[in-house]
């Protein structure tokens, strides 16, 4: 099983979803674009939050600034190659966080939604609730179902109010699995344990 993990914008949860699928399907992880937070990276998150003998692949690419890729890569003379990300070679499960939403660029001319196409990966949709976050859902479900590239879950980050989870949820295919993640008060790695032990069969 392969998965790459994308969301409806940027902070809505992706590294803790990440996280915690890791965990659930005892998966090696794998951040192809980092910006930003280098002294404290998304893999390093994932690696304390779940245990230090998780499998970690290296980024392809880590930027200084916190920013679109292409911009954080702009700012140190480099344009980020689509060819260069391959996937890395591994028998076990794996988690793929992408950076930001499906729209996010990552040079002049491509985006997030290509690298997916390219890694040839399913993809969980972290959906967070905020004023606006239908919008931003259903416009994301559209973008990958016009790619044709498969939504295997759709993962509800923290509360959300029952009119907002209706209409979100009768916009996905009935293949589309849900899962829930209680809202996280504080990060911690038995909290992860803890959550990953309280998810429904995915």
């Amino acid at each position: 099983m392969k998965l790459f993990i994308t969301g409806i914008g940027t902070e809505i949860g992706k590294t803790v979803c990440s996280a915690i699928l890791t965990k659930y399907f005892n998966a090696e992880y794998w951040k192809p674009v980092q910006s930003g937070d280098l002294g404290f990276s998304d893999t390093m998150k994932v690696k304390k939050w779940v245990g230090k003998n998780t499998v970690c692949h290296a980024e392809t690419y880590c930027f200084q600034l916190a920013a679109s890729p292409h911009q954080s890569a702009k700012e140190e003379g480099i344009t980020i190659d689509l060819n260069k990300i391959k996937l890395p070679e591994t028998k076990n499960n794996l988690i793929v966080e992408g950076a930001g939403g499906l729209m996010v660029p990552i040079n002049d001319s491509e985006f997030i939604i290509d690298l997916i196409e390219e890694l040839n990966l399913p993809t969980a949709l972290v959906v967070k609730n905020y004023l606006g976050c239908i919008n931003h859902t259903l416009l994301s479900i559209m973008l990958l179902n016009q790619r044709k590239i498969t939504l295997q879950y759709l993962i509800l980050n923290g509360d959300f109010p029952s009119d907002t989870e209706r209409i979100i949820c009768k916009n996905i295919s009935s293949e589309t699995k849900i899962i829930r993640i209680p809202e996280i008060e504080n990060i911690t790695k038995e909290n992860i344990e803890s959550i990953t032990k309280q998810l429904e069969k995915i």
